[in-house]
């Protein structure tokens, strides 16, 4: 897993690497301006650029990532490239570590330009092989204003690729958010470790590329106190360990999905179907009885029970006692796909949140029949993984959408930690909550996936993951991973724009050859 940090994260591990560990702010200065560099030079073919002579441009701020800049341009210079600099604010607003860095780029000859924003600027950045944006870093705050804001404009407008160097000048980095002009790069050079705003959405996409550049703080320095991280493939490829050639239906688990309702039977099948191709050894799927027939038609390889049922065709409260009875002889619950909002479906919904004694995924309109009844996850005896998308979750916090998405990170930790439960934020780069507080990102996923049925789906990989025995955080780090890999898988076999949640189920296959785990 990478560590994902704040700004004042980030701020707190420089200062400890100069205050207890001793490295001079200008040796970090220095190593993360030399390791941009060589990244630049290594990138440069994939740029469009050649790799001897090219024509660069550093756009540099006054402050730290001003410094890394002049760095970087010094660098360049020594691998061949033909580097220029242009300095936003006065030569003598340079002060610190960054002045110092300005004086080493006088003395390698490389004289600085003053940003006047006129024609001959746009022309010189359009004239470049490729942009460095160094005007603001991490420590920045606010909306760019004066000389900086116009520079990141004319740096857009030049239409050249843009290497940003720690984060895209612009975008908070803490949140991915911007209030003004931002830098839209190709490729960002990180220092030390990711930022939370180029793991979510907006910045994932205005970052392009990104790359983590060491700066000489020893590993074991940078992960300590971290509690946000991006998921890597390694991390999860071991939860799936070499089949037993004695293992056998039992051997992996019996899930009961509890889902479907009239006119909604698909989203049973597809959960159904997702399980199954999850490794379930056994799906039971329990559903509305005049349904059941439907559900039993579109999955031949899944169990199915008929349920009480209201008017409506939804779970009448008699469900509840056969739901119960059912579930002791299974090993995970998942509820909630396509089951509907009749009164007496939530209130059934709702007691098995707080009574079931096995681990249980809870989607859809069971997530819905939580809103105003919270008090019921944290009396469950069992854990409780919730998926829900942002409209979900505005409703159970009462809240709308738009705060929901303002910090996805902080208020997916605060709903797991204060609940005590496991669960995802979905949507782009979903975000993982646990109840230790530790929160956790998935690069997995695509546009393509925001189609009705794709999160039934999620609703049966996790479930069968529960079933299988899997520690339930490590089962919605890997469901979430693995359906966000499916989909990708499907996105390459289809398009994005074809995608259907069937395509999904149909990619599980290949998603896990791709992790590297026995699936393969």
């Amino acid at each position: 897993m990478l560590a994902v940090f704040t700004a004042e994260e980030m701020r707190r591990l420089d200062q400890r690497a100069i205050t207890e560990l001793g490295i001079p702010g200008a040796v970090l200065m220095e190593n993360a301006g030399r390791g941009a560099a060589q990244a630049i030079v290594d990138a440069l073919p994939t740029l469009g650029a050649p790799r001897r002579g090219a024509r660069v441009v550093i756009v540099c701020g006054k402050g730290g990532n001003g410094g890394d800049g002049f760095v970087v341009a010094r660098w360049l210079k020594r691998h061949g490239a033909r580097p220029t600099v242009m300095l936003v604010p006065a030569p003598g607003d340079v002060g610190g570590d960054a002045g110092r860095k300005l004086e080493e780029l006088r003395r390698a000859g490389i004289r600085p330009r003053p940003f006047t924003g006129d024609r001959a600027t746009a022309d010189l950045l359009a004239r470049a092989h490729l942009v460095v944006d160094a005007l603001l870093g991490t420590g920045s705050r606010g909306v760019p204003e004066g000389g900086v804001a116009r520079a990141i404009e004319a740096i857009n407008a030049s239409g050249r690729p843009v290497v940003a160097l720690d984060i895209p000048s612009g975008l908070s980095a803490d949140t991915g958010a911007h209030a003004g002009p931002v830098i839209r790069a190709a490729m960002t050079l990180t220092f030390a470790g990711l930022k939370r705003g180029l793991v979510t959405s907006p910045g994932a996409e205005l970052a392009g590329r990104v790359t983590v550049i060491p700066i000489g703080i020893p590993d074991r320095e940078v992960a300590r106190g971290v509690t946000t991280f991006l998921l890597e493939p390694r991390d999860l490829a071991g939860y799936f360990p070499r089949r037993p050639r004695a293992g056998h239906k039992g051997t992996y688990g019996h899930l009961l999905l509890v889902a479907g309702s009239l006119g909604k039977t698909g989203a049973a099948a597809l959960g159904a179907m997702a399980a199954m191709r999850s490794g379930a050894g056994l799906v039971t799927v329990a559903t509305p009885a005049s349904q059941q027939p439907v559900v039993a038609g579109l999955v031949l390889e899944a169990m199915t029970e008929p349920l009480p049922e209201t008017s409506a065709r939804t779970l009448a409260l008699k469900a509840r006692e056969a739901i119960l009875e059912l579930a002791e002889s299974r090993d995970a619950v998942a509820i909630g796909p396509g089951i509907g909002l009749d009164h007496e479906t939530t209130q059934v919904a709702r007691a098995l949140a707080r009574e079931l004694r096995q681990p249980m995924a809870i989607d859809a309109d069971g997530l819905t029949a939580l809103a105003g009844h919270l008090d019921v996850l944290r009396d469950a005896p069992s854990a409780r993984c919730l998926t829900p998308h942002p409209g979900e979750m505005a409703r159970m916090l009462g809240a709308r959408v738009d705060e929901v998405q303002r910090d996805r990170i902080e208020v997916t930790r605060e709903f797991a930690t204060r609940h005590r439960v496991h669960i995802v934020l979905k949507g782009a780069r979903s975000v993982i909550g646990a109840p230790d507080g530790r929160v956790f990102v998935n690069p997995t996923g695509n546009p393509g996936m925001a189609s009705g049925g794709t999160g039934d789906v999620l609703t049966g990989v996790l479930g069968a993951f529960l079933a299988r025995g899997m520690e339930p955080g490590a089962a919605m780090l890997a469901s979430v991973y693995l359906h966000g890999s499916a989909g990708d898988v499907a996105a390459e076999r289809v398009g994005e724009e074809s995608l259907v949640a069937r395509d999904v189920v149909a990619a599980i296959p290949e998603a896990f050859k791709r992790l590297g785990g026995d699936g393969g």
